[in-house]
């Protein structure tokens, strides 16, 4: 088996076997050259100082983080280009999070590759279990390394550093306020709690825009309103009609079995929330024989000629009702908020 080996025929080819006693031979890399850092003070002053400012800035950009936090309505829009219309909230907190963090990273890097020795040091491959005095070599490299990173030395980059990473976390922190919030009364009213007797509010068609009377409510009919001055075009539609959609039915005032519901409509026009009492899914099936409003999501079903209670499903509730009547121009329109909160149960919730 010796015969093919390559030693064997090296001689009768011509070649010669080269060997080398050392297997980390220097393979020809061109010689360290200095940077001009390491030979000139005021470029080595510069370097820290381009490092400091890069901490410094995101220092401010964190603090910019926290004050767009606090300050931007979340449902603020602005045009960017060339995203077009964005959150501004969300925009704002992109945007200084990251200038944060690159920040740091930068400055990082520049430090490393102006200021910290950038010598190659190799080290031959040893067992996985170090020994003492491998793991005392390890210290003494570490120190070394401190002290040639020149972080005690460097006391301007050493506290800008210190600065920009104790204030990056607070950008965590403050997004915990999320976790929490303080709905305080908000999820008691809607916005028609802004209806009063002496200033009701219109009932608008959703499909429309445009303000209804009692006879634009045909019976055995499901419409759907809004009060009126709340516009698609508002920045905040979305969360305001989530709260104030109405589901609007007339029922023959016989057939409607609970009389406190009967009073609060008008000429057996029942105005009840659309949200569902489950999850919140908007109602949009009915049936008119029975009277009943089913909820798509969950198959939660209300009988609206018994004041709107629960007789199947997951729902916990009844629906609210509106208090409706007209106005001297004979729109309909609402003297009053809902009687119970909108939407599912949540602590704060009385029932």
């Amino acid at each position: 088996m010796s015969e093919n080996l390559p030693e064997a025929h090296g001689a009768s080819h011509g070649t010669e076997v080269v060997t080398h006693d050392d297997p980390f031979a220097d393979p020809g890399l061109p010689a360290h050259e200095p940077r001009r850092t390491d030979i000139d003070e005021r470029a080595a002053k510069r370097a820290e100082r381009q490092v400091s400012l890069m901490f410094v800035v995101s220092m401010l950009a964190t603090v910019g983080f926290i004050a767009s936090y606090a300050s931007i309505d979340a449902d603020k829009l602005v045009y960017i280009f060339p995203l077009g219309k964005v959150s501004a909230l969300n925009f704002a907190l992109g945007m200084t999070l990251g200038v944060a963090l690159f920040c740091i990273g930068a400055g990082a890097v520049h430090w490393a590759r102006t200021l910290m020795s950038d010598h190659e040091l190799p080290a031959e491959r040893h067992p996985i279990e170090a020994s003492d005095e491998v793991r005392n070599d390890v210290i003494e490299q570490f120190k070394t390394g401190a002290a040639e990173s020149g972080f005690g030395r460097r006391k301007m980059i050493r506290n800008t550093l210190i600065g920009s990473m104790a204030l990056v976390p607070l950008s965590g922190v403050v997004l915990l306020r999320d976790l929490g919030p303080l709905p305080e009364d908000k999820l008691m009213h809607t916005g028609w709690a802004e209806a009063k007797p002496a200033e009701p509010i219109r009932l608008v068609n959703m499909n429309t825009d445009q303000p209804m009377k009692p006879e634009d409510i045909i019976q055995g009919s499901l419409t759907f309103a809004k009060p009126h001055g709340l516009e698609e075009s508002d920045e905040d539609f979305q969360q305001q009609i989530a709260k104030d959609a109405l589901m609007l039915v007339r029922i023959a005032p016989e057939d409607i079995k609970d009389a406190k519901s009967r009073d609060k409509g008008f000429e057996g026009i029942l105005a009840y929330s659309k949200i569902c009492t489950h999850v919140g899914c908007p109602i949009s099936l009915y049936e008119q024989q029975t009277h009943h409003a089913l909820c798509p999501c969950h198959q939660s079903t209300f009988d609206l000629a018994d004041g709107a209670r629960v007789i199947f499903g997951p729902a916990g509730h009844p629906l609210p009702q509106l208090k409706i009547t007209t106005d001297e121009q004979g729109f309909l329109v609402a003297t009053g908020d809902f009687d119970e909160p909108v939407g599912p149960s949540y602590w704060e919730r009385k029932r």
